[in-house]
């Protein structure tokens, strides 16, 4: 029977497609039905999460190769198909992308209260786009899904943001983002007509001169690097994310930071190898300088999504070194802080959302003693903190620590370095939660004293159990991925 269905339940063409069609059928449900509305968007987004699961499931640990493959005719007459398929690497990315958009949609349940409809539509458009950047194999494809994202992305900010500077920050994040990328299409362009063909095993397979490698590095270095953010191209970010609607911060924070980061991975690291290790130094002193720098800057802030939005990139830039140490231990290291961070910054966000669903400010100066009314809510934001900071028995905890290892291999002064990272996220990670949760109760400011509803618990409880789980048993997540983080170290030989 399973094999029967097999061609149905292991398409990935179907798993991009399923939210493109949940949000057709959306379109052309008329707007006064919003229950239904409501309720087609989130059973889209759950049944897409559970397809995903699947290919988890049936993946196969033991190779290196694409799995699910598929390839259908786009422009046959320049070689550029529609070329899909995922493997260790950019399979727990799927997953990500499936799990945190029912989460978008309960999210903005009760608290979206214009355009509903439009609001389902942009997240379910924005799944397809986020999976089809996971799974594509045709360079020029993946820079047009890439570039995609932020079309849904540009309109969740600029009409269902928070204040008043929302359209200045939607322009900001497009553009920054965009004019990044420009780069990399140019690089594209010139590898299609040096070598005919953007199908990625092709040219996995082709080899580069040296001073081209260099050349084509820093082109797809202009557009990655805006999307990690690393320093001093990060501005755009803390902007997105305060005048971002929750869900939009959940998306830009667990999903689209992590873009950056995956097209190292799969395209300049085993593209261009000797461009990246002629670079490595770079990267290095760019990541130490912004771990620092960020998380100092951290400190200072008075906005909660500011202390997040600027953490986060603490957070990435430790995910850059661990990928740039080139070696087994802080690759899967980094893959494991991003799925990670996915979930712990995602949940902070949330957290923060609660609290200004509440009382409309997000200032830290006018929070304190919240654990006398809102004990549920302090239990919860106490265990993203410390998972934030890197708990031992939490998901960030394992990922750190294999990218330090892996660090102190390729240099230990780096490796020295970026630890210092984890002290200063300790210190303003438990900073934040005191003035927050502890000190003096400010009845004058805060109006609405309500603990967390059945609904936002249950939005958290995924949350717990999957920090938990890889903090506790990682092997999970390091057995898929093992085989083609290896095979990516012995392609670029690095070892």
């Amino acid at each position: 029977m399973l094999q029967f269905l097999a061609p149905f339940y292991s398409n990935l063409s179907g798993l991009i497609l399923c939210p493109l069609l949940g949000s057709i059928i959306l379109f052309v449900i008329p707007n006064p039905r919003i229950r239904l509305i409501r309720s087609i968007g989130l059973c889209t987004s759950l049944i897409t999460f559970l397809y995903s699961l699947l290919f988890w499931i049936q993946f196969d640990n033991s190779t290196a190769k694409f799995q699910f493959v598929e390839t259908i005719r786009w422009l046959p007459y320049s070689n550029i198909n529609f070329y899909i398929g995922i493997d260790g690497i950019s399979l727990f990315f799927v997953v990500l992308t499936t799990f945190l958009i029912p989460i978008c949609i309960l999210v903005g349940w009760s608290s979206i209260k214009s355009y509903k409809k439009e609001y389902m539509i942009a997240f379910l458009i924005c799944e397809s786009f986020m999976i089809a950047v996971f799974c594509m194999l045709d360079l020029l494809l993946f820079y047009v899904f890439f570039e995609s994202v932020l079309i849904p992305m540009f309109i969740i900010i600029g009409v269902w943001g928070s204040r008043q500077r929302k359209i200045q920050a939607a322009y900001q994040f497009f553009l920054y983002t965009l004019l990044g990328s420009v780069f990399m299409l140019l690089a594209i362009l010139f590898i299609f007509f040096q070598t005919g063909t953007t199908d990625l095993q092709i040219l996995l397979t082709t080899e580069f001169s040296e001073r081209r490698q260099i050349l084509l590095w820093i082109a797809f270095f202009a557009s990655f690097s805006v999307k990690v953010p690393m320093v001093p191209v990060h501005i755009w970010l803390p902007e997105a994310h305060v005048e971002a609607p929750t869900a939009g911060s959940v998306i830009l924070a667990g999903i689209l930071l992590k873009l950056g980061t995956y097209g190292f991975l799969r395209f300049s690291i085993p593209m261009f190898p000797e461009a990246t290790l002629y670079f490595t130094p770079f990267i290095y002193t760019l990541s130490v300088i912004a771990i620092i720098y960020t998380s100092l800057t951290t400190i200072r802030q008075i906005d909660l999504k500011k202390i997040i939005a600027y953490s986060s990139v603490a957070h990435m830039n430790f995910v850059t070194i661990g990928m740039f140490s080139l070696n087994i231990q802080g690759i899967e290291g980094s893959i494991l802080l991003m799925l990670s961070h996915g979930l712990v910054s995602s949940a902070l966000f949330l957290c923060v959302g609660v609290l200004y669903d509440r009382h409309k400010t997000r200032l830290v100066k006018y929070y304190g003693g919240l654990v006398s009314t809102m004990p549920m809510f302090s239990t919860i934001f106490l265990f993203f903190t410390l998972a934030n900071m890197s708990l031992p028995g939490t998901s960030s905890f394992i990922g750190e620590f294999l990218i330090l290892v892996g660090a102190f291999q390729r240099n230990s002064l780096v490796a020295t370095l970026a630890a210092l990272g984890m002290i200063l996220g300790a210190a303003y990670s438990l900073w934040l939660y005191n003035r927050v949760i502890f000190g003096n109760f400010k009845p004058k400011f805060l109006q609405k004293f309500s603990d967390l509803n059945r609904r936002e618990v249950l939005i958290f409880f995924p949350f717990i159990v999957g920090v938990i789980w890889m903090g506790v048993y990682p092997e999970v997540f390091l057995e898929c991925m093992h085989t083609s983080v290896s095979n990516l170290v012995q392609h670029g030989k690095f070892d």
